[in-house]
């Protein structure tokens, strides 16, 4: 059996420890600004899913409003929570130096760049102030939330696969690894050091086709630059800055519509966990199931107990997928241990679910959390 074993690892190690990820993120285009993206068809089926189940919810009773208010109320969230939050969180957290330069930058939402954890404080934040409008338990309302937003993770994580985004951290060993080009572009890996390299090789595989006639003019644009020639402001220097802007998504195409293209960038990637997928199965899937669970078992609940749990499990989940993935920010050491920044900041939501069960436990005035009639 284990003879078997090691012959299914090492026919998955010779399949996809060489497979580049090669996903288009793009599910149709319309015109050159006008795309239809999976990052944003995700988002779009978590809040469909969310809407369903918080309105079944509502139906049986389960949560504290009435079903046919789980439209206004998804939408809501979704705007105020998810993408305020989310997108806030991430220029503040990752990144800072971009935000300096370009203010503008949190606007361009369709570039991508939403912090789980900024979405995470965006709907607290949110749901306190709903359930005071309503006049609601506000525990009681977050309780619903935190059943379907785990939905929400896992449907963003699926797309940040299909992104090639927010991969994994290098492991020449395992089976199912997977090489990302757009690891080239991040200065902190090991491909980060070497995209022209990778850029020149590509292009000598294309073989004149599109790729090398857009490297041709990158090249012809950069040493103008450096000779000089192309001053900032001017028509032409534009256009060489459009020019470079495309470099990812130039080099991404070639690899999908050209084998020799992608083998040739291959020897310069390094073979990395597939991590999205990783996070989507725990973060996600599995958090939702947890929490369903639970809710549908136990009915009465207290409020606040599927909160607390929410930031539990999630921190939980999330340190320890960050020692798969591979850290957008420098390290920070903390009692003489490194930790991530997704894993500090885990720590903190540890503590606000312990303080959400606590609190739980001190409002039932009968009976258990698992099943209590009275609330405060």
């Amino acid at each position: 059996m284990l003879a078997g074993q090691a012959i299914v690892n090492m026919a998955a190690r010779c399949v996809l420890a060489i497979y580049v990820h090669d996903l288009n993120p793009v599910i149709f285009e319309i015109t050159d600004s006008i795309k239809l993206r999976w990052y944003g068809f995700a988002y779009l089926l978590a809040f469909v899913a969310g809407y369903l189940l918080l309105k079944w919810m509502g139906d049986k009773k389960l949560w504290v409003l009435p079903g046919k208010v789980a439209g206004d109320f998804i939408a809501y969230a979704a705007v105020f929570g998810v993408f305020l939050g989310g997108r806030i969180g991430n220029v503040l957290i990752y990144q800072r130096e971009e935000l300096m330069n370009d203010p503008l930058v949190i606007f361009r939402v369709w570039e991508g760049g939403m912090a789980s954890h900024g979405g995470i404080l965006g709907l607290l934040i949110f749901t306190f102030v709903y359930a005071r409008m309503k006049k609601v338990s506000w525990t009681a309302l977050g309780d619903g939330l935190c059943v379907v937003a785990p939905l929400g993770i896992m449907f963003g994580r699926l797309a940040n696969f299909i992104n090639g985004e927010l991969y994994g951290r290098v492991d020449k060993t395992f089976a199912w690894a997977m090489k990302f080009p757009n690891a080239l572009w991040d200065k902190n890996t090991v491909e980060g050091t070497k995209p022209n390299l990778t850029q020149a090789a590509a292009a000598r595989a294309d073989k004149g086709g599109e790729y090398t006639q857009y490297y041709d003019q990158m090249i012809e644009g950069s040493d103008a630059y450096f000779d000089g020639a192309l001053k900032e402001g001017t028509a032409e220097y534009e256009a060489y800055a459009a020019l470079m802007s495309r470099k990812a998504e130039m080099l991404n195409k070639a690899v999908r519509e050209n084998p020799e293209v992608k083998d040739a960038v291959a020897y310069y990637l390094e073979p990395r966990y597939p991590s999205q997928l990783f996070q989507a199965a725990l973060e996600g899937l599995l958090l939702f199931l947890i929490l369903f669970v639970m809710r549908v078992k136990f009915p009465k609940l207290a409020h606040g107990v599927l909160t607390g749990l929410f930031f539990i499990f999630y921190a939980i989940f999330r340190i320890s997928m960050e020692n798969f993935r591979e850290p957008e920010t420098a390290n920070l050491m903390l009692l003489g241990t490194e930790w991530t920044m997704g894993q500090f900041l885990s720590l903190f939501m540890i503590a606000i679910g312990l303080a959400f069960i606590l609190g739980a436990k001190l409002r039932v005035k009968k009976g258990t959390l698992l099943h209590c009639t009275q609330q405060a």
